[in-house]
C-alpha cells in the first residue's frame, strides 16, 4: 500500500481547497481535520454563493447530518454544478435509514450528480438500497464483516461510486474490487463527528487521487492518527485533541508502515 503515503504527499503539496455543506454539529471538527492533514477547508451553504463556490474548489463534500429546506437546495445546486465543471464528490448520507427526509434527500443527490465516494455506516448504505439496516439517530445498530463487504460492493455496483461502509473493519469498494482497512481505535466511537471528519477528509484526498485509493488513503490516514493518538491519551476528551495533532504529525512513511489493508 505503498500509494497511501505517495497520496498524503500529494494532498500535502497540493493543499487543496475543500468546499464543505456539512452539519453544525461537526463544522469545527472538520475544519480542524482538515487544516491539521494539510488541506483547507471552506463552509458555505449559501445558495447564492454555491456554484461560485464549487468553481473554485477542489473537491466537495455533502454531508446531511442537519438538514432543513435550504440546506437540501443548496446541496443539490453544488452536487449539480460539481458534476458539470467536473469536481470529485463525497457525500455522507448521515442518518440515513432513520427518517424518510434524510434517504430521500441522499438518493436525490445520488440522482442528481456524479458522486465520486459514498462514506457512511452500515445502517446507512444499507438504507440506501432499501434493505433492513438499522440505523439508530446517526449510529449503525448492527455490522457484520461478511454482510459489509458485500454491502460495500453491491452498493458501489448500483450507484456507479465507491463506497466505504465503516465500521470496526472499514470495506471500500468500487463495484469490482472490495479492500478492507482494519485500522482506527475504539475511542473514535466516543467523540462526536470522527465519521464526519473521515468523510471530509476523504474530499481533501480525492482532490489529488482517484476515488478508491482516495477512499483507502484516507480512512487509513485518519485511523493511524487514532490509533497514535489513542497512545497518549485513553480519555475521549483528551483523544480528540490529541486526534488533531496526530493528524498533523502523521508522515507518509508512517501510513504505510502502520495501513492493514487487504483485498477481500
Amino acid at each position: 500500500m505503498e500509494f497511501v503515503g505517495e497520496a498524503l504527499r500529494k494532498l500535502r503539496e497540493k493543499r487543496p481547497l475543500v468546499h464543505n455543506i456539512t452539519n453544525y454539529v461537526v463544522m469545527n471538527e472538520t475544519a480542524n481535520a482538515l487544516l491539521a492533514i494539510g488541506a483547507s477547508p471552506v463552509m458555505a451553504h449559501a445558495v447564492g454563493e454555491i456554484e461560485e463556490m464549487v468553481s473554485i474548489a477542489d473537491a466537495l463534500v455533502i454531508n446531511i447530518g442537519t438538514l432543513d429546506g435550504r440546506w437540501i437546495e443548496s446541496m443539490e445546486l453544488a452536487v449539480r454544478a460539481a458534476s458539470r465543471l467536473g469536481k470529485p464528490v463525497v457525500l455522507d448520507p448521515v442518518g440515513a435509514g432513520a427518517t424518510k427526509l434524510r434517504t430521500s434527500t441522499a438518493m436525490r443527490l445520488i440522482e442528481l450528480g456524479d458522486i465520486s465516494v459514498i462514506r457512511g455506516n452500515f445502517g446507512e448504505i444499507s438504507a440506501l438500497l432499501g434493505e433492513h439496516g438499522k440505523t439508530r439517530g446517526v449510529d449503525s445498530a448492527h455490522f457484520s464483516a461478511e454482510d459489509a463487504s458485500e454491502l460495500a460492493a453491491a452498493a458501489s455496483e448500483r450507484f456507479g461510486s465507491v463506497v466505504a461502509v465503516t465500521g470496526p473493519v472499514d470495506f471500500v469498494s468500487d463495484g469490482k474490487t472490495t479492500y478492507a482497512v482494519e485500522n482506527g481505535h475504539e475511542l473514535l466511537g466516543r467523540v462526536t463527528g470522527t465519521g464526519c471528519m473521515a468523510t471530509a477528509i476523504t474530499g481533501a484526498f480525492l482532490a489529488v487521487e482517484d476515488p478508491l485509493k482516495a477512499s483507502i488513503s484516507a480512512l487509513v490516514a485518519f485511523e493511524v492518527a487514532a490509533e497514535k493518538a489513542s497512545e497518549e491519551a485513553p480519555y475521549p476528551g483528551s483523544f480528540h485533541a490529541k486526534l488533531y495533532d496526530w493528524l498533523y504529525r502523521i508522515t507518509p512513511e508512517l501510513l504505510v508502515e502502520r495501513a492493514r489493508v487487504r483485498r477481500v
